[in-house]
């Protein structure tokens, strides 16, 4: 973190969950336009390594503990790009969701978010620029069966980035979200052959997504300077059928 000090020109990024997965993809896709990236992890030192190898810092911190990430950002000079993309999932059905379930899914995926978001703005008002993306879900606004919990928190992070967008537009901060549909990663190991051969018919594209094809969704977003409050589907057609 002390380095950051020396770089005070250069473009900043922070991405959240960003040492694999769909976030180790935008880490890495940030890191090529030049941006120096920080990724937050709570408790992944393998991946954070490897992350690490590729030229990507990553810091561990909680996005659930208020401190760790009020120090995080405290340090940093200014913030170009947020992408909060830390995130759980649990899949049950209702009556087997219980209260602790649901809170924590609540406090990573949007607690986590807000509270980046909230940071990052700090910074980003005092440049009068800047760009936030949530990563939410198909499910955050079709909704999920036995996903009610994750559902609900995925579209309350929709529902907070219309918010800031709204609220930040005049301080030239741009909040943006894209939703992913069934991305092959970690965390829809849970299917089985079966399972995805039945996802895959129903999804248009006829294949799972990639993580490539959402930090492809972020980086455009970013990129437009003129988009800001939208919600960017990443799912081959799904959320059409």
């Amino acid at each position: 973190m002390e380095e950051e000090k020396k770089y005070e020109r250069e473009k900043i990024a922070v991405v959240t969950g960003g040492v694999r997965g769909i976030g180790l993809g935008i880490s890495l896709a940030l890191k090529k336009k030049g941006y120096r990236v920080y990724a937050l992890y709570s408790k992944d030192e393998k991946s954070a390594a490897a992350a690490q190898g590729e030229g990507v810092i990553p810091v561990k911190a909680d996005v659930r503990n208020e401190a760790e990430i009020v120090a995080f950002f405290s340090v940093l000079r200014h913030v170009d790009v947020l992408v909060n993309n830390a995130g759980i999932a649990v899949a049950a059905q209702l009556q087997d969701t219980s209260a602790e379930m649901l809170d924590e899914l609540y406090a990573v995926n949007v607690r986590g978010a807000f509270l980046c978001a909230r940071e990052a703005a700090k910074k980003m008002i005092s440049e009068q620029s800047g760009c936030i993306v949530n990563v939410s879900s198909v499910w955050g606004e079709a909704g999920g069966s036995c996903e009610s919990a994750y559902s609900a928190t995925k579209g309350a992070l929709i529902a907070l980035t219309k918010a800031l967008a709204k609220e930040l537009g005049y301080s030239g901060i741009r909040v943006n979200s894209v939703s992913p549909g069934v991305i092959d990663t970690a965390m829809n190991a849970r299917f089985s052959a079966e399972e995805i051969a039945a996802l895959k018919e129903e999804i248009p594209l006829g294949r799972l997504g990639a993580g490539d094809d959402v930090a492809k969704a972020v980086l455009s977003l970013i990129d437009c300077e003129y988009v800001t409050g939208a919600d960017v589907p990443v799912n081959g057609g799904f959320s059409v059928v």
